[in-house]
């Protein structure tokens, strides 16, 4: 996949019953602008409503980063005032398409997944990282509260000490400790992860369909907490801090490159 993308970008390919979507936005690591997460709803609806597709790949384009997250260079006009519930929508609806997505799968992951991207990741059903991945999410670094969906999903992945440990220290994890709590499936050379993932993928693709089909949804719904993740108390703790001295301080700290000053605030 090129680099080459002239503007951010969310772009689909077959390949037989392989549905690819490629996140391309490389100038800033394939971080997710909101066209991006707009789009993708409707790109999962396309695969999951052709019979001939068995499974859907999500990755970044080129081979420096899966995700860098959401693009926080746009968040001072797009997460922002009245802007923010506009764009939480668009990142949600994003975010439900992919979890609740009826047909397999499977996170391709070359260096960075960060953030947003992470999340996305943790909500393909299968993630295959190479010798290059990094792994974070940066929410306490940035003033940020992750939320409860996007948590839940961390938690059917790994404990929940590594869950806090993760969410806590915002710190970068390499692929022998992302593998060794259960952040990833398998880890591989990067010359060799297109070829893992694609053998990964046919090899799926030649099962019975509503075979997986039912582990899937059975698997999901067994595997989802019974605690309500729409909690009212739970978007209080995240809009607090979308409200917070702190929150816009770390957006500030991001763009100009420097170490944040948290008040608490």
């Amino acid at each position: 996949m090129s680099d080459a993308a002239l503007s951010p970008a969310l772009l689909a390919h077959r390949d037989g019953p392989v549905f690819t979507i490629t996140a391309a936005n490389p100038t800033r690591l394939n971080a997710w602008t909101a066209a991006m997460w707009q789009a993708l709803p409707g790109l999962i609806a396309e695969a999951e409503a052709d019979p001939q597709i068995r499974i859907i790949v999500l990755r970044g384009a080129g081979e420096a980063a899966f995700s860098a997250g959401a693009d926080i260079s746009e968040f001072d006009s797009v997460r922002t005032g009245d802007a923010a519930s506009s764009y939480d929508r668009l990142n949600d609806a994003a975010f439900d398409a992919l979890a609740n997505c009826a047909k397999p799968t499977i996170a391709m992951i070359h260096g960075f997944c960060l953030g947003g991207g992470l999340g996305l990741a943790l909500s393909c059903d299968l993630r295959i990282a190479d010798e290059a991945a990094r792994f974070a999410i940066p929410a306490a670094k940035l003033g940020l509260a992750y939320k409860a969906r996007w948590i839940a999903a961390l938690l059917r992945a790994v404990p929940p000490a590594f869950a806090k440990e993760i969410l806590f220290t915002g710190r970068r994890l390499g692929p022998t400790e992302a593998l060794a709590i259960g952040l990833v499936n398998r880890v591989v050379p990067p010359a060799g992860l297109a070829g893992e993932v694609g053998a990964l993928a046919a090899e799926i693709a030649a099962n019975a369909p509503l075979s997986i089909a039912a582990a899937k949804e059975t698997i999901d719904t067994l595997s989802r907490p019974a605690a309500a993740l729409d909690s009212p108390r739970f978007g209080a703790l995240a809009a607090a801090c979308l409200d917070s001295r702190d929150y816009a301080e770390g957006r500030r700290a991001f763009m100009e490159k420097r170490k944040p000053v948290f008040e608490g605030r």
